[in-house]
């Protein structure tokens, strides 16, 4: 079925593992890195330092609210562990590059890592050019997705009407907040097809070929 998102005219898109394949294992340099960070804070050995990120992560959709909250982190030298991942795993996608070019109206990403790693990683990708603006973690004030402050802040500043925005994510549990919103939701990514979560309206295992296929609005 060719997906109708004829209505739409904003577009947004998480970043990390959305806009580049998961495949490609970049974000496996940032795993590691942030369970030797959390063994830092905490004093604990590799496998407890690794069961509680994850356990940050499932009640807070951000380690590092975790460790704001209980440890006193300066969100500073949490987001410094990204600045320096290789980024020789990611590679430009002409396909995406000209899907995204095409998608009428406005274009957004929404992220929950900060300024600095989007730019990278959207400069390495050949993105920048196409996206309107980033909001990034400092915009929401550290209300990560899936918290849905953090959503209506970027409703908020943006002037976006959410019956006629398309949001794209590989996490599933931060798209009900914007279904909630009355967003339209596309789970990308490898597992998407086994999502059986009502709050998901279409799912891709790729992101190119699902926008090259989708019905858009035609232009005026």
């Amino acid at each position: 079925m060719t997906p109708d998102l004829s209505y739409v005219d904003t577009w947004l898109f998480d970043l990390d593992n959305t806009l580049y394949p998961e495949e490609s294992g970049f974000m496996t340099q940032f795993e590691s890195k942030m369970t030797e960070f959390v063994e830092k804070v905490t004093g604990l050995p590799n496998d407890e330092a690794f069961a509680l990120q994850k356990k940050y992560y499932a009640e807070h959709g951000l380690t590092l609210t975790g460790l704001i909250r209980n440890h006193g982190v300066d969100p500073k030298d949490f987001f410094a562990l990204h600045h320096d991942l290789s980024l020789e795993a990611l590679v430009e996608d002409p396909e995406l590059l000209v899907a995204l070019a095409k998608l009428p109206g406005r274009r957004f990403v929404f992220t929950n890592a900060d300024d600095r790693h989007a730019e990278r990683v959207m400069a390495r990708l050949g993105l920048t050019h196409l996206f309107d603006e980033v909001f990034h973690i400092h915009s929401f004030g550290y209300a990560p997705k899936p918290d849905p402050l953090g959503f209506q802040r970027m409703i908020d500043a943006h002037g976006m009407d959410p019956k006629t925005t398309a949001f794209f994510e590989d996490s599933v549990k931060n798209l009900k907040p914007a279904k909630d919103l009355g967003m339209t939701t596309v789970l990308v990514g490898p597992r998407a097809r086994g999502t059986e979560a009502d709050y998901v309206d279409y799912k891709t295992h790729k992101l190119a070929p699902f926008l090259n296929h989708a019905r858009l609005k035609e232009a005026a």
